[in-house]
């Protein structure tokens, strides 16, 4: 009797509801093919980017004449110079980069080499790099975060092998309304290998092989028309460009001066 006066109690089974409860309608199923199908495998992959060839000035293999000794750029550009160890970017750095733009604003060269040896000559001199260099990233990277903070002119020394950085670059550039330009060194492998051996500082095999793969990916990319993601503009540079260019020059006139922060530099 009381399984009985159960069923009778429930709605939905053959019973009959006892008084004031009203059974709850039933939920038509739905038809079969009407429910939407999930996704088989993973999401597809974000389209890249159209290429913008350009935004990419290739100077690698062309006559000795038509090579320029000077590239501009517009006020308060920020310029990143990337490439193997031993290709010539600090060189290149410290001959090209001038103190000052066409309106007197200071231009800062930000090299993680220049803080290497200043920690060299201080109290550190004695002691292997390998046990303090973390300090000198650390001290690279706040000098750099200050100096992009400042809104002058920069030209910053890249390794290549952290992506993280250069998109770090960017981001910091466009909250002050600008756009990184980058100068890539393609050289040989074996001439950036005498490059280190002449400076008296070489990378390891592994490092090596990394800094390849690395330099590798960019130059491909920069020269099917893709600079890194946020920067503005790629130069694309041999040896003998390197050698024939003498200075990088900036415009003077302050933020107002930066409309054409986004075009390519201007050979000289």
């Amino acid at each position: 009797m009381q399984s009985e006066a159960m069923r009778t109690a429930m709605p939905g089974t053959g019973g009959t509801a006892p008084p004031g409860l009203v059974p709850a309608p039933r939920t038509p199923r739905e038809p079969r093919g009407t429910r939407p199908r999930r996704p088989d495998g993973p999401p597809a992959p974000a389209r890249a980017a159209a290429p913008d060839r350009s935004a990419v000035t290739d100077l690698r293999s062309r006559p000795a004449a038509a090579l320029p000794a000077e590239l501009r750029f517009p006020a308060g550009a920020v310029v990143v110079v990337s490439g193997l160890p031993g290709s010539g970017k600090s060189t290149l750095m410290h001959r090209a980069v001038p103190a000052a733009d066409d309106g007197g604003a200071p231009v800062h060269r930000v090299d993680s080499q220049d803080v290497r040896e200043r920690w060299e000559r201080g109290r550190l001199r004695r002691v292997p790099y390998v046990l303090y260099r973390p300090l000198v990233r650390v001290a690279h990277y706040l000098g750099l975060r200050r100096v992009l903070r400042s809104g002058r002119g920069a030209v910053v020394h890249d390794c290549g092998t952290q992506r993280w950085v250069r998109r770090w670059i960017a981001r910091a550039a466009r909250r002050g309304g600008r756009r990184p330009h980058l100068l890539l060194l393609d050289v040989p492998p074996q001439v950036a290998r005498c490059g280190q051996r002449s400076r008296g500082r070489g990378v390891s095999g592994y490092a090596f092989a990394r800094h390849r793969a690395a330099a590798r990916r960019l130059i491909g990319d920069a020269a099917a028309g893709r600079p890194p993601r946020g920067f503005a503009s790629a130069v694309l540079l041999d040896r003998a460009a390197v050698d024939r260019l003498r200075a990088l020059r900036f415009g003077g006139g302050g933020p107002a001066a930066r409309a054409a922060d986004a075009a390519p530099p201007s050979l000289v």
